[in-house]
């Protein structure tokens, strides 16, 4: 076995570690018992010895890694959780929004686009800036019928895609505030660099004032309706978007690009799936999230709303968090079904 393969688990092995994880998370993850250090619990390959193994594992997502005798015997890691063994990812504190410290290098793409493009700054007026995914559009009829059949008819909007955090200021925003590009940090103006209207986004549940053990967040996601001829369905390096991936085809070891704001072109590999995790929205709040994608770090502070795709450019994510150590995304699917968009037509 290569050790591309002993990256990824099997369909049989991934629903073993997922019965385990649906057993645990609820107690392991306790916000009145969490362990110190610990910020998440997801699905993934075990490690022995810097090498994959090929072999399923709860994965605990934590801060750093500590050695045994630098840590209280309260707060070690089991070995197993629900008699599946287990193994411990450094991710960090994973932040979105006004958490990160923005960046942009001389190559950036932090500057004024028309049309907008995938990959390009963007950014509610009262916001710092992000990124645009892609622009999508509604989804049409016919669009989820399965096998894939494309949509006809005329599509009532056309939207940047990003995420709240960008687009809405973390639930602050009105519908039918102004959407800058570039951001306001990179230099946006309204109205001069107006280029879209806050259409719809999906709500965030913070701590505080509601305890993480209720919070059911599956996305940071909003889109922005704008003029079609300022819109363009193009990523800046990767392309059009050929297709999207339903979460149940999205495997660990899975190899992902994206392009973004401030760090432009990056790869880099899916670690963990169907996390759960605590993300940090600075001033205090933290928003847990469920059934989200680890990869690799991938992004940087600016970088939130990118899209995440496979090498030969299938949608698999829409990243909105991260650390200098590992990055947080939404599955594509869960974005697609929630704000009633279409990123591409086709199914894979």
């Amino acid at each position: 076995m290569s050790q591309q393969e002993k990256m990824t688990l099997t369909p049989t092995a991934m629903q073993e570690a997922q019965r385990a994880y649906v057993a645990t998370v609820g107690e392991f993850l306790d916000p009145k018992r969490q362990q110190a250090n610990v910020q998440g619990l997801g699905v993934g390959v075990k490690w022995r010895s810097g090498e994959p193994t090929g072999e399923p594992a709860l994965v605990v997502l934590v801060t750093q890694k500590v050695e045994k005798n630098q840590i209280l015997a309260a707060d070690l890691v089991p070995e197993r959780l629900a008699d599946m063994q287990t193994d411990v990812l450094a991710i960090g504190y994973p932040m979105a929004g006004d958490g990160l410290a923005l960046e942009a290098g001389p190559h950036s793409l932090a500057t004024r686009i028309r049309p907008a493009k995938g990959g390009w700054s963007v950014g509610h007026f009262r916001i710092t800036a992000g990124t645009i995914g892609t622009c999508v559009y509604d989804i049409l009829p016919g669009a989820t019928m399965r096998p894939p059949s494309p949509g006809i008819g005329v599509p009532s909007g056309y939207y940047i895609l990003s995420n709240n955090h960008v687009l809405a200021d973390s639930n602050a925003a009105s519908l039918g505030d102004p959407v800058l590009q570039p951001g306001p940090f990179d230099g946006g103006t309204d109205p001069a660099d107006r280029i879209a209207r806050l259409s719809r986004f999906v709500p965030i549940t913070f701590d505080p004032p509601v305890s993480r053990a209720l919070h059911r967040n599956l996305v940071d996601a909003a889109i922005a309706e704008g003029p079609f001829h300022h819109l363009d369905r193009q990523i800046y390096w990767i392309g059009h978007v050929r297709a999207w991936r339903p979460k149940a085809n999205v495997t660990v070891g899975l190899t992902v690009q994206k392009t973004g704001r401030t760090t432009n072109y990056t790869t880099g590999r899916i670690t963990v799936l169907n996390a759960t995790v605590d993300v940090g929205y600075g001033g205090g709040r933290v928003a847990r999230f469920i059934d989200q994608i680890v990869t690799t770090n991938i992004s940087a502070g600016g970088d939130s709303g990118s899209l995440v795709t496979t090498l030969d450019n299938v949608a698999v994510g829409l990243l909105f968090a991260g650390s200098s150590v590992a990055t947080i995304v939404n599955q594509i699917e869960n974005v697609r079904s929630l704000l009633r968009v279409e990123v591409a037509e086709e199914i894979l």
